[in-house]
């Protein structure tokens, strides 16, 4: 562990100031140092007691709330102490700046906090992510999903996975260990054979679930069609306020706008595209080649042209507007709407909420990120690559990095690449 983890360090852990009340924790070696020097003692553990705080020139710094909570029973791992101020600016100013006064301790870096839970052994990295998320949720969807993985339940998918793959190890390394020399060594069992093969389909069904993206960032819904459908009304109707400029001059729409909104508690990005048509000024041209664009990348498209039209079916919900107008339309639509008198939009509603659904992850399940993915891929392959072996040997080896794949997951093996970046996500007080 470097100097810099030896550190005590400290900073404010609640919201923002001022408040009713603010939390400034301390954790390292020197938290029970800390407690004593501002307020003349060290409460029991885990009790919360009432005393006056001063500074090293004994002038008083405010009537506190005072928590010690010893490691390694403690949210770090490490020896923390809490203050809990009254919510001030300038009270919080003043205790923070007094504890920097003191030997050994300094002000904790974004996301310090969680960084040494993580090395101490409180949760895993996976968790650790979750937690990141959390913090980060503004959906109810996004909230449970975060709060699942911050509980551990991704650790417990990997864990299982891990199990069974050191279970097929095990037998593996026996088989060799125990052949009397090279030329004895047995040929993979058929059972062990039938275990990779149905853990790499299992961890095969977890790549097919929709991932955690889509959940953390919002499902991409795209309105498109020719001009003067009608898109940015609904857009406005949709976003509940004026986020687009509803015009009947046909073009009047030259660049993506994309409001961030939650459908049935879902995280959704709305995105007001311009119009498809022939011909239009060189604007409107570059406004058509992003909406081209947007509709490629969408996880959904309102379409509001023909809908022989629509760009791709199985994405797309086919909405004929102006129905207040009584145009039939070309082909079946999957509703009709009107933004004037309000016809169908309850039934667009409904049919947004259903489609968004089922392109998010489960409410029971687990959503795995791009990370995840990635390193779920590679075990599948070495153990899709074990299977096709006839050299046990090398089947050992592909059992091996199967399971190292998975240990980057939550981080028992070297991740040290991306740990900056995860908790530099993190708040200071975190």
């Amino acid at each position: 562990m470097g100097a810099a983890a030896r550190d005590t360090i400290f900073a404010l852990s609640s919201g923002a100031l001022p408040a009713g009340i603010a939390v400034v924790r301390v954790s390292g070696a020197q938290a029970g140092a800390a407690l004593h020097a501002l307020a003349g003692r060290i409460p029991e553990p885990r009790r919360a007691v009432s005393a006056t705080l001063y500074d090293q020139e004994r002038a008083m710094l405010d009537r506190a709330l005072l928590l010690w909570l010893p490691g390694p029973g403690s949210a770090t791992g490490e020896d923390i102490a809490e203050f809990h101020l009254h919510g001030g600016r300038a009270v919080v100013a003043a205790v923070l700046a007094a504890l920097g006064e003191l030997p050994g301790l300094r002000m904790a870096e974004p996301g310090e906090f969680t960084r040494r839970a993580f090395s101490n052994g409180r949760f895993d990295l996976a968790q650790a992510e979750g937690l990141a998320d959390l913090l980060a949720a503004e959906t109810e969807a996004q909230r449970r999903q975060a709060l699942r993985q911050a509980e551990g339940g991704l650790g417990k998918l990997v864990a299982g996975w891990r199990e069974r793959l050191l279970g097929l190890a095990a037998r593996v390394e026996a088989a060799i260990e125990f052949a009397e020399d090279e030329d004895d060594v047995p040929a993979l069992a058929p059972a062990d054979l039938a275990g990779m093969v149905l853990l790499a389909a299992d961890m095969e069904e977890s790549l097919r679930q929709p991932p955690a993206e889509r959940l953390r960032d919002g499902v991409r819904i795209v309105v498109a069609g020719p001009t003067n459908a009608g898109k940015s009304s609904l857009i406005n109707i949709l976003a509940g306020r004026e986020a687009a400029i509803a015009s009947p001059v046909a073009g009047t729409t030259r660049d993506l706008i994309e409001i961030p909104l939650s459908i049935g508690g879902m995280p959704c990005l709305l995105i007001d595209s311009a119009g498809l048509r022939e011909g239009g000024g060189q604007v409107e041209q570059i406004g058509m080649a992003r909406a081209r664009g947007a509709i490629e990348a969408a996880d959904l498209i309102l379409w509001l042209g023909p809908p022989g039209e629509s760009p791709d079916r199985d994405r797309s919900i086919l909405v004929r507007t102006k129905a207040d107008l009584g145009k039939a339309g070309s082909g079946a639509a999957d509703v009709a709407t009107s933004t004037v008198t309000g016809e169908g939009l309850a039934a667009l509603r409904d049919l947004l909420e259903s489609r968004v659904r089922s392109l998010l992850p489960p409410a029971d399940g687990i959503a795995l990120n791009a990370r995840h993915r990635e390193r779920v891929a590679e075990a599948v392959e070495e153990l899709r690559a074990g299977e096709k072996q006839g050299d046990i040997l090398f089947v050992a080896e592909h059992l091996r990095q199967a399971r190292i794949a998975l240990d980057r997951i939550t981080g028992r093996a070297g991740v040290e690449d991306m740990l900056d970046a995860l908790f530099g996500r993190f708040c200071i007080g975190k």
